[in-house]
């Protein structure tokens, strides 16, 4: 059953001092951990808090349940995902159109793969949690920095870009989900991100301004 009262996952308090956000890293690791060994079901704050080496009580300070944990290791994962994107996005203004594909798929792709255990358990964790909000605040984000990339591309001007540019992401987005719902790991490859940026391009390359 998905649980949508939102206010239940937030956190008891905010990790202000180094100390405190360095608790909370080791409490989200702890929840990664326990959710590959155990899987949601049997994920609960007693053995998050002693897979983490802290009192069930500490975890309470900033946790008042497992829904809360839940939701702040999606918002964790989600939020550095959008931040890398938009680094790169940042980092290619101005560039060619096709650099701009390359570097978004293959850095998407990247982050995704580069602990693939964990997106395919956050992906099942989704199912006890809605975390449909902070999902839309990570597209968001990855939205406006990518149009606004394309927006300054060096070779060329797109018709309708801000509906091209979701489009394309939702292509990306769903595409890698796909893989993951299939447990795929081995489709996730060069080869795939090469037939990406092919029909990314051709799609970009027909849109163009004359």
């Amino acid at each position: 059953m998905t649980l949508k009262t939102l206010s239940s996952y937030n956190p008891r308090r905010s990790p202000r001092q180094r100390r405190s956000a360095a608790t909370v890293d080791v409490i989200l690791e702890a929840t990664i951990q326990v959710l590959l060994s155990s899987g949601t079901s049997q994920l609960t704050t007693t053995r998050v808090a002693e897979r983490a080496g802290v009192s069930v009580g500490s975890l309470y300070q900033y946790f008042p349940n497992k829904q809360a944990l839940f939701f702040a290791l999606n918002d964790h994962y989600l939020d550095h995902l959008a931040g890398r994107i938009e680094k790169v996005c940042e980092t290619l203004q101005g560039a060619p159109y096709t650099q701009m594909v390359q570097g978004v798929i293959s850095e998407y792709i990247n982050i995704k793969t580069e602990r693939y255990d964990v997106t395919c358990a956050l992906y099942r964790a989704a199912a006890e949690i809605d975390v449909s909000d902070i999902v839309e605040s990570m597209c968001r984000r990855i939205e406006v920095a990518s149009e606004g990339m394309l927006a300054s591309a060096s070779d060329a001007k797109f018709q309708n870009l801000s509906s091209l540019n979701v489009t394309l992401l939702n292509v990306l987005f769903g595409t890698v989900r796909t893989f993951f719902d299939r447990n795929r790991p081995e489709l996730l490859n060069n080869q795939l991100q090469e037939q990406l940026i092919i029909m990314f391009c051709t799609y970009l390359n027909r849109t163009k301004l004359p």
